[in-house]
């Protein structure tokens, strides 16, 4: 292998000769330069890639990181929030419930119901056959709360049913022939035979005289009803009747003056007269007579009665 070099300013040439290994290395060199010039920007470039790759990914995975806190952050605080709202309808829960069972228990002590009937310090009674539906269990606290909800559901049935009985109860006791017609006063004449107070003769009394001492004292109905005559009615005076329903009626005589008319709806306890002496009268009193399926009756018994 011959080298020619020219020299540019004289003109002047030399060649030198290569030959062996010189030959060889020098080809090496001429063909293996480029290829690794070319092979090392080659590694550059890919080692450039692979930075700028990895750069991404980073970013992208710390972007995701930061996505995921803020989700948590959310979800805790939303956890924080609901269990907050949570402990508040439960508080509010055990109070209702604390303010039923003193009501329930006040309610049964007045209608005077035995303690087997309304025990309010007891869970009720429940029953059944289990049926499993393949959901999972809730968690302690939201059972807890669906457990009292429940609780409180019951209670309210018992003193519904509660409030029904009573309901009934006073509703017949306001229809229940008892008591006086007066407050004061005695009993000047009792039911049945006696000596008639202007005759002197033997006659029988249909009703009791309570002797009122004056003229003017309140008269109450002994129970509610309609009134069915009110007005003037001869040897009894000014009087009232009132019909109770279930064949009772109730008379009251010789009054002063009358404070209801015919078709008037009263209530057990209502003034319904004045007491006087009009008619067939020594005095003032109040005749009072219980009429029971059309026939007169000794009205003692519902006189000493209370209501039940």
């Amino acid at each position: 292998m011959k080298i020619i070099i020219v020299d540019a300013r004289h003109g002047a040439s030399r060649s030198i000769t290569v030959k062996g290994w010189l030959r060889l290395g020098l080809g090496l060199c001429l063909l293996g330069l480029p290829m690794l010039i070319g092979y090392s920007a080659y590694l550059m470039a890919e080692a450039r890639g692979v930075k700028v790759a990895r750069d991404a990914a980073t970013e992208a995975w710390t972007e995701s990181m930061r996505e995921q806190e803020a989700d948590l952050t959310k979800v805790k605080e939303d956890t924080v929030s609901r269990l907050e709202a949570l402990t508040v309808r439960l508080a509010n829960l055990q109070a209702r419930l604390v303010r039923l069972d003193a009501l329930g228990e006040k309610l049964s002590a007045v209608a005077g119901l035995a303690d087997t009937d309304f025990d309010f310090s007891q869970e009720p009674a429940v029953g059944g056959i289990e049926v499993l539906d393949g959901q999972p269990a809730a968690p302690d606290f939201i059972g807890e709360l669906e457990a009292l909800e429940k609780r409180i559901g019951e209670r309210q049935q018992q003193l519904e049913m509660l409030n029904s009985m009573m309901t009934e109860r006073q509703s017949m006791a306001e229809f229940d022939v008892s008591g006086r017609p007066v407050i004061g006063g005695y009993i000047s004449s009792t039911y049945g035979l006696r000596l008639d107070p202007f005759t002197g003769n033997r006659a029988f009394h249909e009703g009791v005289d309570f002797n009122t001492g004056r003229v003017g004292e309140d008269v109450f109905a002994v129970a509610a009803g309609v009134v069915n005559y009110s007005g003037w009615k001869d040897g009894y005076g000014r009087m009232v009747q009132i019909d109770h329903g279930n064949g009772f009626e109730t008379l009251y005589a010789h009054d002063q003056k009358l404070l209801v008319k015919e078709g008037d709806v009263v209530k057990k306890g209502q003034v319904i007269a004045l007491s006087g002496t009009s008619g067939r009268s020594t005095g003032p009193h109040v005749h009072f007579e219980v009429h029971k399926n059309g026939r007169v009756v000794d009205p003692a018994s519902y006189i000493q009665s209370t209501i039940r």
